[in-house]
């Protein structure tokens, strides 16, 4: 192996309380979205939005092609007759939603003793459905610094299981797809790896089972 590259989200970090999909709290954003700007929208109006916004969701309707997020909020609140950026909107709709990322402790670390070891460490994540990259970046600043290469979803224009993005980043590192391990912590994860033809190794951090850390992967490395 050459290259590690990790997932991100359930792997090196979270979002604390958030559950996978977040679709639970759609309205509650795009209600206080609305109040901030004083939309003049109605409630069904603003359902709607939710019901378009969840249809872009990979986590309820499974796809691979990536969808910017103006693309996506642009046909979400098309009836909005906003009167200011859609970015704007963007922006303060995930602002709502008061994120608050939590980096793992052992990450930092486990990171630094693989590149001790001259491994190329890069990352591969699917955004949050609609989510703006720059959004995520700046929850994980900490982190970029680390990194040889960061690419999402947005940034390739493609969502796990697709290989696109692994073979990516083996060409943009200038070694091998076959070079390279990914670790992440969903199915789609160990799929994406079969689909690219590299070794995959699962975190697991969930109470009660046997877990799997990023510690353990320093060992076997």
């Amino acid at each position: 192996m050459k290259a590690v590259v990790f997932d991100i989200g359930g792997t090196l970090m979270e979002y604390n309380g958030m559950p996978y999909s977040w679709v639970n709290y759609y309205k509650k954003s795009f209600n206080s979205v609305s109040k901030k700007y004083q939309c003049d929208v109605s409630e069904t109006e603003i359902d709607r939005s939710v019901e378009i916004l969840k249809s872009y969701n990979p986590r309820l309707n499974y796809r691979e092609k990536e969808y910017t997020p103006q693309y996506i909020f642009s046909h979400a609140i098309k009836e909005w007759n906003l009167n200011f950026p859609i970015d704007e909107f963007i922006y303060s709709f995930f602002e709502e939603l008061h994120l608050i990322p939590i980096i793992y402790k052992e990450t930092v670390p486990s990171i630094i003793k693989l590149k001790e070891k001259n491994y190329k460490i890069a990352t591969l994540t699917d955004l949050p459905a609609a989510m703006p990259d720059e959004f995520f970046r700046r929850d994980i600043i900490d982190l970029l610094q680390y990194f040889d290469l960061y690419v999402s979803s947005l940034s390739c224009g493609y969502r796990k299981p697709n290989p696109y993005g692994l073979n990516y980043i083996a060409k943009e590192l200038k070694i091998k797809t076959n070079e390279l391990l990914f670790v992440g912590d969903e199915e789609k994860d160990r799929k994406t790896a079969e689909n690219a033809g590299c070794k995959f190794i699962k975190i697991i951090r969930n109470k009660g089972e046997e877990n799997y850390t990023l510690s353990d992967l320093i060992k076997e490395l």
